[in-house]
């Protein structure tokens, strides 16, 4: 919105093209609920009592319901339903029952928090976007906080035994908000199903480094039905690593290029870092592994002799920055980085002072989940998922092209 709204004769109002902005969003979800009663009405048109009376009817408009939305908080008065059928009712799935705001207004709140405001200063922020009318008490804020934890136990205890999971990102995302004695460090991994879309799968407390707690995850992950994934894609400074080895020893690593490019140019003057960024561009976007292993190869002899540490660190991961290179080419861009982890807190980690007493680790785990959680809905499909079962087949790629039909693996075990 252009000009913040607030309540108070004191306030300033909002701005004409607010009000404007506001008035379109009312009309517009008025005329939707007015849509969706009328199309359910017309549906049981034909369902009608021993008398010939209809037993689907239009019954009026139910009381005056003030809703906080993007667009501005809207004062609407939904259309109502009777329905004497047994045991059938109609619920809106535009607005449902008791909803006071919408799904995005929500999506602020772990952000808020996971940049360093506390929960007792929600209501005076908000209220400073969206007025007094926001309705959004602290008590309102702690009862939906304490929704978003339940949610969360229930996402941490659900059965993974029905998806299977052939590639996984995976990311120890440090928050620089100080809860209790400790800074939060969300162990994260997405995973993406046979038919290409993107799930969350964990969001847990624990150390970046630490393979103990990248253990623990990976563990319950699988005791909690997840089979072994084909690919996982992450930083190599994580403890993830060796945990991987340790309960899913046949998953292929891939290392992720955008937190390589970081440390390489983190050993290099500021000067060369254009020319050296541009030239490790070069190598991840060849289209052969041969091309690739070239282009490293001429990294090195540029840099390699004033500048060792920076080589070193390319070159001593080399296997496993280019592994992509054994899966289609159109996965490759999901295969380099663990863009959608680091896309989704980008948000929050922009933050470099640290705020002292923000809250508790669990409640900060929570708000990192729900960030995720509300992340989800936006998450597209990773290109050409129909070729995902062929990966978890075990059909091979080089350089991008299928080149057999099944792996010699399959083949013996088959016969």
């Amino acid at each position: 919105m252009l000009k913040i709204a607030t309540g108070g004769a004191d306030r300033e109002s909002t701005s004409p093209l607010d009000e404007l902005v506001t008035e379109g969003a009312r009309r517009m979800l008025a005329a939707a609920l007015e849509a969706e009663v009328a199309d359910y009405i017309d549906r049981h048109t034909s369902e009608v009592d021993g008398d010939g009376r209809r037993l689907v009817v239009r019954n009026g408009r139910a009381a005056e319901r003030t809703l906080l939305t993007g667009a501005g908080v809207l004062k609407v008065q939904a259309p109502r339903v009777w329905d004497r059928r047994e045991e059938k009712r109609f619920s809106s799935y535009i607005l449902p029952k008791y909803a006071r705001r919408s799904p995005k207004v929500a999506d602020v709140l772990p952000i808020l928090y996971l940049r360093g405001l506390s929960t007792g200063d929600f209501t005076p922020a908000l209220e400073d976007f969206f007025g007094t009318e926001a309705g959004l008490s602290a008590s309102t804020i702690g009862r939906l906080i304490e929704t978003w934890a339940d949610e969360y136990t229930a996402f941490a205890n659900r059965d993974l035994g029905d998806d299977d999971f052939v590639y996984l990102w995976v990311d120890g995302v440090n928050f620089r908000i100080r809860l209790e004695e400790d800074r939060l460090c969300a162990l994260v991994i997405i995973g993406v199903r046979s038919d290409g879309s993107k799930q969350l799968l964990a969001c847990s407390d624990g150390y970046r480094e630490s393979a103990e707690s990248w253990a623990e995850v990976l563990r319950d992950l699988r005791d909690r039905g997840m089979t072994a994934p084909v690919v996982a894609v992450g930083d190599g400074a994580l403890g993830f690593w060796k945990a991987l080895g340790d309960v899913f020893p046949e998953t292929a690593e891939q290392r992720c290029w955008v937190h390589k490019i970081a440390n390489i140019l983190d050993a290099l003057p500021k000067r060369l870092h254009r020319s050296a960024k541009a030239a490790l561009h070069e190598i991840y976007e060849a289209h052969t592994r041969a091309d690739a292993e070239a282009g490293i190869d001429s990294f090195a002899r540029t840099y390699g002799e004033k500048y060792p540490k920076a080589v070193a660190k390319l070159v001593k991961d080399r296997v496993t920055l280019l592994a992509f290179y054994d899966y289609p080419a159109a996965h490759w861009v999901h295969l380099r980085t663990t863009n959608p982890i680091e896309s989704t807190f980008a948000t929050v980690r922009l933050r470099t002072r640290v705020t002292k007493g923000a809250g508790t680790r669990r409640r900060g785990l929570v708000m990192a989940f729900k960030l995720l959680d509300a992340a989800q809905d936006r998450w597209r499909n990773i290109n050409s998922p129909e070729l995902v079962p062929l990966v978890r087949a075990g059909i091979q790629f080089k350089d991008g092209i299928q080149i057999t039909g099944r792996s010699d693996t399959q083949s013996r075990d088959a016969a």
